[in-house]
């Protein structure tokens, strides 16, 4: 039972509650008797406009597509407003676009709503000073305290002209893209499975976090309910049975680098093989429900979390005695299983929650499955040379940072899927069979090393392939300030064999490993790749495909959580406009914006 055998699955909204829609607001000058007749279909258009633009443009990371609701009328004041809103409540809108060619009434027509991100596209024509309404506008936001991007194409329009200038379309998606995933959060849950993993301060869940800044909850179980599930029979039995027979013959067995008396037999392999499957069905189950478990009797159990995120503490009270959650991480933060290809489902090794929102992030701006790694090791040209003869070349001449992890990390990961021809990690509705089946032919599951988990279970292995283009994110609480995001843009590479067989077992060669090369700028942290390596600010580190730094800028700025590295140009960066209020230097007025204006749900 390969995956090329299984259909690919149908995109479907797995959790509850709508997935939110995109408002567009068309603002107009409300006098009428000639000056409002005379924009009516020139500023429906420009709404219909950036609708068609966005549903065209993106899709929700579950794959379904994006809808639009635009405002019945235009409008000119309070009133409309007022209609307007009602109708986006009614609609379950997430997010606000105001477009306009002209001027209005600022404080009038702007869209109140302290938690939706807003944004307005001011014309820029001669025509009419639709620009100029823009500057009022969002002034009136700065002024109420409800920040707002502004959108203003770089070139002058003729009134006529119905097209969207490049540089609008940019802004336009980004916002877009940025505030689906800002609304897509809000109302869901993390799944905390466990509780702190070895001290790590990442797995010290932070409910305060997620409430005011995610607008998410936290939802908590003991990982004795893995234990209570496998004893009582609480699992489709049907589907695990399909699952054993695909992990059979999809998942071959690596080298067992256990000691020959620290290896477990066959037959005990064979059992841990069965329990981490169940494991795997149960955290897909313990996170979004499994209507099966209904029929099976078990009607609390088959509802779920509602959970668009968990992580799984592991180590070390599970991990001495029952095998570990490698299995279970890797294959539900994969886009295929035993039941086709189908939309990640994000879990993060050691409980991490703050790493996992970076996988979250990365994935409701992309719809693409996330690696987790521990940013491990900078390897130095000299420290390579020494450790194997030979110096690093191409793109990993200056040195490279070992990314590596036990779990997590999605096979995606290995690079197997293309887009153009290159390596890369696609939407799951575009992977192909083919390309799902490459992905698990470059998977070897090696057993657990017993010094670290003393029950068994078994990690992934794989090389990533390298000219990926990566973004690696993490978020970090910090005692005063509150969360902050680091980013950093990058390739990854493959190294020659002979340089990466021996420095991959410096570390341990059972586990699946990206060596990354950060775009360098030669100032701060971007100094050199050392320099990126020593700013990070934990242990482990979420990485997705493309460069989407851009992207996470804008989506931290609607969030209110400052960005505390990367290297983004600042030509890309978008933020709302009152943020230019608070000091020349971007990087500097952002931790005061974010100060500012507090978490968005506060």
């Amino acid at each position: 039972m390969s995956v090329s055998t299984l259909q690919q699955t149908e995109p479907v909204n797995r959790l509850r509650g709508t997935l939110p829609k995109i408002g567009i607001r068309p603002a107009i000058d409300g006098r009428r008797q000639g000056v409002r007749e005379s924009l009516e279909e020139q500023t429906m258009n420009m709404a219909k406009s950036a609708a068609e633009l966005i549903s065209s443009n993106l899709k929700h990371a579950c794959g379904l597509p994006v809808e639009c609701v635009i405002a019945d009328t235009c409008i000119g004041g309070v009133a409309e407003a007022a209609m307007c809103a009602e109708k986006f409540d009614r609609e379950g809108v997430g997010i606000s676009l105001t477009v306009t060619p002209c001027w209005c009434y600022g404080a009038e027509t702007m869209d109140m709503d302290p938690h939706r991100p807003k944004a307005v596209w001011g014309f820029n024509g001669t025509e009419r000073p639709g620009a100029v309404y823009l500057a009022a506008v969002l002034a009136a936001h700065s002024q109420k305290g409800f920040p707002a991007f502004g959108i203003y194409g770089r070139d002058v329009q003729a009134a006529d002209d119905t097209s969207i200038p490049k540089d609008v379309k940019e802004k336009i998606l980004r916002f877009a893209r940025a505030g689906l995933a800002t609304a897509s959060m809000r109302g869901k849950s993390y799944l905390s499975m466990g509780g702190c993993s070895m001290g790590i301060a990442g797995s010290i869940v932070d409910p305060a976090f997620f409430e005011k800044f995610l607008g998410m909850r936290c939802e908590s179980i003991d990982m004795s309910e893995f234990i209570r599930r496998v004893n009582e029979d609480i699992i489709d039995p049907e589907e695990l049975e399909k699952a054993m027979a695909w992990v059979k013959e999809n998942c071959k067995e690596g080298e067992d680098f256990n000691s020959p008396k620290m290896q477990k037999s066959d037959s005990e392999k064979e059992a841990i093989w069965e329990y981490c499957v169940k494991m795997a069905i149960i955290g897909r189950d313990l996170m979004v429900g499994n209507s099966k478990l209904m029929e099976l009797g078990f009607g609390e159990e088959a509802l779920g979390h509602n959970a668009i995120l968990s992580g799984f503490q592991g180590q070390r009270q599970w991990t001495d005695h029952m095998p570990n959650g490698d299995f279970m991480e890797t294959v539900l933060n994969s886009s295929f299983d035993w039941n086709g290809i189908r939309q990640p489902y994000l879990c993060a090794t050691e409980n991490d929650a703050l790493n996992s929102v970076a996988m979250l992030f990365g994935h409701l701006l992309t719809g693409t499955a996330q690696g987790f790694s521990d940013v491990r090791t900078y390897w130095s040209p000299q420290a390579v040379k020494e450790a194997t003869g030979q110096a690093p070349e191409g793109n990993a001449s200056n040195g490279f940072i070992h990314l590596i992890n036990s779990g997590a990390t999605c096979m995606d990961g290995t690079g197997q899927q293309t887009i153009d021809g290159k390596p890369a990690m696609k939407q799951f509705w575009d992977i192909t069979p083919d390309e799902a089946q490459k992905c698990l032919d470059a998977t070897e599951w090696c057993a657990g090393i017993k010094e670290y988990f003393r029950g068994g279970g078994f990690s992934s292995r794989f090389q990533t392939k390298g000219g990926m283009p990566v973004t690696m994110s993490r978020i970090n609480l910090i005692d005063g300030i509150g969360p902050v995001l680091q980013i950093a843009e990058g390739e990854t590479v493959e190294l020659p064999p002979e340089i990466h067989d021996k420095i991959d077992c410096r570390t341990n060669p059972s586990w699946p490993t990206t060596w990354f090369v950060p775009h360098l700028t030669g100032e701060g942290a971007f100094r050199d790749v050392y320099s990126v390596m020593a700013n990070w600010g934990a242990n482990h580190g979420a990485f997705s495909y493309g460069h989407i730094g851009a992207d996470l800028i804008t989506l931290a700025s609607m969030l209110r959580i400052p960005v505390c590295m990367h290297n983004v140009s600042e030509t890309q960066i978008f933020r709302p406009s009152t943020w230019a209020a608070f000091g020349m230097e971007p990087e500097g007025s952002d931790y005061r914006a974010c100060a500012n204006f507090g978490a968005l749900y506060s």
